[in-house]
């Protein structure tokens, strides 16, 4: 499971970088369209508007998965585990909520206006309102999968933790978490790990 929800999330960041470039490339061309040719690319402005929609309900998916949404973990970290273990239930369970909400609400938006059509692409605009489907469903996958893995005691300690203070923490965090597993695989390979200096003989 865990190897097909990261595949997935790299799939994800594929699709957000590639429509970033876009993005940049046809904002930054009708820029210069603009001011040096007096012309332009008519569905410029949709286009990366749509992009942008699509690409920040994608980054929520993959931070969701990461754990990287921001929260205040002042008071749940310093909770026992049986503690901490009840605050992640009722947090995933609220979010799971609010999954529901998001879903019913966009997949009520994408019916309706299927066959409305945006004014410059002519796409249907149900595809625009369609992406918070895709973040609710996926989003519920991984909430879920953590919830299992809370009840099933896989957590302890501070995993119960899955919010951040600041995205400073989080990147510590993160580099924290890098440098102890590139320890764990030198260990095992019998190499010394990075940074422990070296004894000729």
């Amino acid at each position: 499971m865990e190897r097909w929800m990261n595949r997935y999330c790299r799939m994800l960041d594929f699709l957000m970088a590639s429509a970033l470039a876009v993005m940049v490339a046809m904002v930054f061309g009708n820029v210069v369209l603009r001011y040096a040719f007096n012309t332009g690319i008519t569905v410029s402005e949709e286009v990366s508007r749509w992009l942008f929609v699509w690409l920040t309900f994608l980054g929520a998916i993959v931070a969701m998965k990461n754990h990287g949404h921001l929260g205040v973990d002042m008071l749940v970290g310093r909770l026992p585990d049986g503690a901490k273990k009840a605050c992640v239930v009722v947090g995933q369970v609220l979010m799971l909520w609010v999954c529901w909400l998001i879903f019913s609400g966009s997949w009520t938006q994408t019916r309706l206006n299927m066959d409305v059509t945006a004014p410059t692409t002519g796409w249907s605009m149900g595809y625009f309102y369609f992406v918070g489907v895709v973040f609710a469903v996926s989003a519920a996958v991984f909430l879920l999968y953590d919830l299992w893995r809370v009840l099933s005691g896989q957590l302890r300690g501070d995993e119960l933790v899955m919010v951040t203070d600041s995205e400073e923490t989080a990147e510590f965090d993160a580099l924290q978490a890098r440098l102890a597993e590139e320890d764990r695989l030198a260990a095992q390979a019998g190499a010394p790990a990075p940074g422990t200096p070296h004894t000729p003989r």
